[in-house]
């Protein structure tokens, strides 16, 4: 199911998992569902009026089988490039392989069986980077490559799984999807001091909020 959640920010409400398309400079896809969402992300797109052709961008928050899964599916038209932070462009390029010493890494070993490479051109992020209206904050911890994408143009914080949402409230990403739940909160607090103010906060599990999302955020950070 599609829906338009704010002007211009649209979810695809995927198996368990949430992808997005924002209107920023370029129609910008935000995470790709399971391998098994085609379909729903297609249709979600021709219900937002976009052409898979058209998609400028895409930001990736992190490399996992529920987030990446569609790429390879939507290729050849999909001719955009791929935003991801450095460990897990790595994994999304084929490059690196996730640890087996870490039990989300095992994880993603087991997830990757099923998962096929996109061949898709695979940007780095930098911190703080701005790509389109959007600026990168590197928020580790739930995968060591995750990124939080913040336009404050736009009132849109991009959070990926750094959250996850459960009755209108943020909480934590928990350890057993998670390589450092530490790491996980340290990211919540620095994302809170760093971030410019947003309204809407697209989540990759539960439902995004429509406002307050700042508000939401600083609240999670001053209870961890």
């Amino acid at each position: 199911m599609a829906t338009e959640i704010a002007d211009g920010v649209w979810r695809f409400d995927c198996r368990g998992v949430n992808a997005y398309l924002v209107f920023d400079d370029v129609p910008t896809l935000v995470d790709a569902g399971t391998p098994w969402d085609e379909e729903p992300i297609r249709r979600g797109l021709d219900k937002a009026g976009v052409d898979v052709a058209e998609i400028g961008r895409v930001l990736l928050t992190h490399y996992d089988l529920d987030h990446v899964g569609t790429l390879a599916a939507l290729a050849p038209e999909l001719d955009a490039p791929v935003y991801a932070y450095g460990f897990d462009a790595q994994l999304l390029r084929g490059t690196r392989s996730p640890p087996l010493r870490n039990h989300k890494g095992l994880i993603q070993r087991l997830g990757g069986l099923l998962t096929d490479l996109p061949d898709l051109d695979v940007v780095g992020v930098r911190d703080g980077e701005e790509i389109g209206s959007f600026t990168a904050y590197h928020t580790p911890g739930h995968t060591p490559g995750h990124v939080a994408y913040v336009s404050e143009e736009l009132g849109v914080g991009l959070l990926g799984d750094l959250v996850s949402e459960s009755d209108g409230a943020l909480d934590p990403s928990e350890w057993l999807i998670s390589y450092d739940t530490d790491a996980v909160l340290d990211s919540v607090r620095d994302l809170t001091e760093r971030a410019a103010p947003f309204a809407v906060a697209c989540v990759g599990h539960g439902d995004p909020l429509t406002s307050g999302g700042s508000e939401a955020l600083a609240a999670l950070a001053a209870r961890i």
